[in-house]
């Protein structure tokens, strides 16, 4: 009995490697971590660039809707411009005699241009300014010899701008030499 009480259990010995396992096992384990450093660095690529692509939607899109704040209202303003050109004409149109509906007239359309220059809306295309496609569009040309090429000689419809916009070009006629 005494001998089974003494005897400590035997420890499993592994059998060593051979050489050619350890550099076949070496080679495997060095392609894996190749391998995943490449999976990793493709990973972070596409990180960077769907990053890259979400910092530019947002950009856009704050440009966006500062501009739609910016120019909140340029439609009301664009819809109003024709009725302001029909007062202009009545007043232009409307006999001397009724002096007191023309003074009237005068006022009103004074008081328009008042709020709409208060909201940065400015007209623009006088006589004798010089032609700019970017701001004039030309109906007609005429000839005047006593005035420069390009030179405005009558206006048809003012244009205007709202906070340095364009929201209608003005209508005009141009001397042409």
């Amino acid at each position: 009995m005494s001998e089974t009480l003494n005897k400590e259990p035997q420890k499993k010995v592994k059998p060593k490697a051979s050489k050619k396992q350890v550099s076949k096992q070496t080679i495997l384990d060095k392609e894996t971590i190749t391998s995943l450093e490449t999976q990793l660095e493709v990973f972070k690529d596409k990180h960077l660039r769907l990053k890259a692509e979400f910092d530019n939607f947002r950009r856009r899109k704050v440009d966006e809707i500062s501009s739609l704040l910016q120019y909140d209202g340029e439609n009301v303003i664009k819809g109003f411009i024709p009725i302001l050109d029909d007062l202009g004409r009545m007043i232009e149109s409307s006999n001397t005699e009724d002096k007191v509906l023309k003074d009237g007239m005068n006022m009103v359309e004074s008081k328009i241009n008042k709020f709409l220059e208060s909201l940065d809306v400015k007209p623009f295309g006088e006589v004798g300014d010089e032609m700019n496609p970017k701001i004039h569009d030309a109906m007609m040309t005429q000839t005047d010899e006593s005035k420069d090429d390009q030179v405005i000689l009558s206006v048809f419809e003012n244009g205007f701008t709202y906070r340095e916009k364009v929201i209608r070009h003005a209508k005009v006629v141009v001397n042409k030499r």
